[in-house]
């Protein structure tokens, strides 16, 4: 197979050391290989024979006419010429796209092997107990339990148990505090009518719990105090309970609630947070013949640092301890996303069951890192332009000043009055020039800078201020 692969001068050596030993041919079509255009294409397509083109990745030209001109087939290579060593070799195994650089399009493609073998696992996994379609324990994947905190407050209370479930939650949690009487409970629970998926209950006040029985598929928690008040009618309304310990070990109290008559039993050694007994309480999480509840979210919550990572390794712990569920919350800025995070460190982990290491599985929870530098060549310059500082007084734009914030997803610029609106930074700036909102260049690249902040601020959950530091 013959392979025409267009570059430009600057990476012209890191795309002929990847080509070394395959049957392809490498032509320099100037400085840049992204500026490629069609008809150039073309020209070098028809002075050769080949079997395929791949362009750079970077490449924003369509090459649709030339392929269908030529009969070749033209698709994208990877954006950075340094990985085009990792796609030669799969060629006869991949076909790659017409339209999405080569990276992306193999990133995609092993996201969704990973979330089919997922589903292959889960399927054929056993399990201990099953509640409203969901397998709990065995062989099966560590659940997610959401929780939410004072549900009997919340007016939004059935959109954002829409929005736990949707962002990988298996179960989503509603806590009420002492404050909380029976009939917010059974409030709380019917303004979810019609969502079939399991829901718990997570008060330790018997009247409550017994509220909660109208619709509560688990109950967290029950003790020596409430067990002999409320095991039976947890038993008899058929929903799974989380044992703890309190002042009796959790043996015992497991022991009651069996006499009690409960048949799914879920285990809660309780996990400590970090400073306050954390590695000793790890060692409470023995192999138990019961499932393992893990309550991951108060480490989280209860420590200043970013929550991917820390998600991820404790979901780690909570597969090699043999954990059924785990329990995030979103209760303070900084865990905003946790839920999403814990599902997919979930499912590195039962991926990572056939692995010595959580790693190279199609799924990751690398945000910010890079999980491989990229090496570009070097930029070549013959002079250096004297910097100049921003004058300490500048000049308004006589077309007025925006105002910058972001709504839910999307970005608003507001002058005198009119928004435009939209997710791209660059739709929204391309919108306001047209519109002849701009006039100065320095402006145009102040408001490009915020607009690119906004977006960046939505993309990683973040508050944003317009002016102010990112």
């Amino acid at each position: 197979m013959r392979i025409l692969l267009p570059t430009g001068a600057v990476t012209e050596e890191i795309v002929r050391k990847a080509a070394a030993g395959f049957d392809a041919e490498v032509v320099v079509t100037g400085k840049v290989a992204s500026f490629l255009t069609p008809h150039h294409l073309r020209e070098l397509v028809t002075a050769g024979a080949y079997d395929m083109v791949i362009v750079s990745g970077m490449s924003t030209a369509s090459f649709d006419q030339v392929e269908r001109e030529t009969g070749v087939p033209v698709y994208r290579g990877p954006r950075h010429a340094a990985d085009l060593a990792l796609i030669l070799p799969q060629l006869g195994s991949i076909t790659l796209s017409r339209t999405i650089p080569a990276d992306d399009f193999l990133a995609m493609g092993r996201a969704a092997d990973a979330m089919r073998r997922i589903d292959e696992l889960e399927r054929d996994a056993d399990c201990e107990c099953v509640i409203r379609g969901t397998k709990i324990g065995g062989g099966s994947r560590i659940k997610v339990l959401a929780e939410i905190m004072d549900a009997h407050r919340r007016d939004d209370i059935r959109d954002l148990v829409e929005t736990y479930f949707s962002e990988g939650a298996d179960i989503v949690d509603l806590g009420f505090g002492f404050d909380a009487t029976p009939e917010e409970v059974i409030r709380a629970f019917g303004a979810l009518d019609g969502i079939d998926r399991p829901l718990a209950a997570d008060t330790q006040d018997p009247a409550l719990i017994r509220a909660a029985l109208c619709r509560a598929d688990i109950i967290l928690s029950l003790q020596e105090e409430n067990i002999p008040l409320i095991g039976t009618a947890v038993a008899e309304a058929g929903a799974a309970a989380i044992i703890v310990p309190g002042r009796s070990k959790l043996a015992k109290n497991i022991v009651r609630a069996k006499r009690a008559g409960i048949h799914c039993i879920i285990a809660d050694p309780l996990l400590q947070p970090v400073g306050s007994g954390f590695v000793q309480s790890l060692r409470q999480f023995r192999k138990s013949r019961y499932p393992l509840f893990f309550g991951a979210g108060n480490v989280t919550e209860l420590l200043d640092a970013d929550s991917p990572g820390i998600n991820a390794v404790l979901a780690g712990m909570a597969m090699e301890l043999g954990a059924a569920l785990i329990f995030t919350s979103e209760h303070s800025d900084k865990t905003w996303g946790s839920v999403r995070e814990m599902r997919t460190a979930a499912e590195m982990m039962a991926l990572a069951k056939s692995r010595p290491y959580p790693k190279d599985l199609g799924a990751d929870l690398l945000i910010l890192k890079e999980k491989r530098r990229r090496r570009e060549p070097p930029l070549e310059y013959d002079a250096v332009l004297p910097l100049q500082q921003v004058p300490d007084e500048i000049s308004y734009d006589t077309k007025g000043n925006f105002r910058i914030g972001i709504e839910g997803n999307r970005i608003v610029a507001v002058i005198h009055g009119k928004a435009t609106i939209g997710t791209r930074w660059q739709d929204v700036l391309n919108t306001i020039i047209a519109h002849g909102d701009v006039s100065l260049l320095d402006h145009a690249g102040y408001l490009g800078r915020e607009l690119y902040k906004a977006e960046l601020a939505i993309r990683y959950g973040r508050s944003f201020e317009q002016d102010g530091e990112f």
